[in-house]
């Protein structure tokens, strides 16, 4: 596709130092690039390959403007801008319009005229699938669900009954939207599953990762506002409500009824207990256990580093020990008030 540095600086809002018509082809590293090609410096670290990089231009934060005399783009934001040049010199490839000849459409399905429909896809009775949808192959559409306008749903994608997705929005191969939550009833010895009733709603612009699984509500739905971004491997537990922007990488895991606030941040393997409130902006770090409601935006983090396993095993003894020598601390206490206040000390 391609296009000039002059369109790349107008449409992603950086300041061109350069020739205005020079044309860039795609992106690449700064140590593969070659002359039509943009790379960017993602951290300090790479910014002694600007000296060596054949690339046709890149992208700079406007403190480091100084250390490069070839074509760049400058910005306060540096990534946000390369987010965006790649985005336009590498759009998606969307497949043509029309139903794949082996697709499964009920009858009853509503399916906009420029919805693209892959092989081995199904679409259920009472369905809506709206404008500019791409629906992949082996994807399977549930009775009643809809579908909002330009989202795209890759290979086998599950969305299940009456399930509800925005505009825009993306979803990864393997995903399950809708599945049943883990609600069981004791019954002596054994387990009576709980009917699942609910729905899960999806704003829009809202992306979900491979092989992550979001489960319905069990009376009420289970909630991902506008813009939440999940990874990879997440898993949604029923009646969760995640709130407009937040983010979560790869392998978190939220139990049933919490509720996340807007623009928070979840890190890898983070995991979360059921029927708790978490505050808008709130940034929790890698495999942190949630075990309460947070009240207050701000960075929390549990668990405890790596360390040798010689020093774990002595630091595990002395985590078993803790509950005796809190009481022996708290009698050393006690003997040196009765000092300080001149009594006697009991043994």
């Amino acid at each position: 596709m391609g296009a000039t540095l002059a369109e790349l600086a107008h449409r992603c809002h950086g300041e061109l130092r350069g020739d205005p018509d020079y044309r860039i082809n795609r992106i690449a590293t700064l140590e593969a690039a070659g002359p039509h090609d943009i790379a960017f410096v993602a951290g300090e670290k790479y910014l002694s390959q600007l000296a060596v990089t054949h690339a046709g231009a890149v992208v700079l934060g406007n403190a480091d403007a100084g250390l490069y005399s070839g074509n760049m783009l400058l910005s306060e934001n540096p990534r946000l801008c390369f987010t965006c040049v790649a985005a336009m010199l590498h759009p998606p490839v969307r497949p043509p319009a029309g139903v794949d000849a082996k697709a499964a459409i009920q009858t009853s399905a509503d399916i906009a005229t420029d919805a693209a429909i892959g092989p081995h896809a199904v679409v259920e009775s009472g369905a809506r699938v709206g404008r500019g949808v791409v629906i992949g192959a082996g994807c399977y559409v549930g009775r009643g669900a809809v579908i909002g306008d330009g989202t795209w749903l890759h290979a086998n994608v599950t969305i299940g009954a009456d399930c509800v997705l925005g505009q825009r929005c993306i979803v990864h191969p393997g995903a399950v939207i809708g599945s049943d939550g883990f609600g069981y009833a004791r019954d002596g010895a054994r387990w009576e599953k709980t009917p699942q009733l609910g729905r899960v709603t999806i704003g829009d612009d809202v992306e979900i990762g491979a092989n992550t699984t979001i489960d319905r509500g069990a009376l009420g739905d289970t909630v991902i506002e506008r813009g939440v971004k999940l990874d990879n491997l997440i898993h949604i537990a029923h009646n969760v409500h995640i709130g407009e922007d937040t983010a979560m990488a790869a392998c978190v895991g939220i139990a049933g009824s919490t509720r996340v606030g807007k623009r928070c941040t979840l890190a890898g393997q983070v995991g979360v207990v059921g029927h708790i409130e978490i505050a808008d902006d709130v940034h929790i770090t890698g495999a942190t256990v949630v075990s309460h409601t947070i009240r207050q935006a701000g960075t929390y983090s549990s668990g405890t580093p790596l360390e040798s396993y010689s020093s774990w095993l002595k630091n595990a003894v002395r985590m078993r020990q803790l509950d005796e020598m809190a009481r022996r601390l708290k009698k050393l206490e006690q003997k040196l008030s009765a000092i300080s206040e001149g009594g006697n000390i009991e043994e």
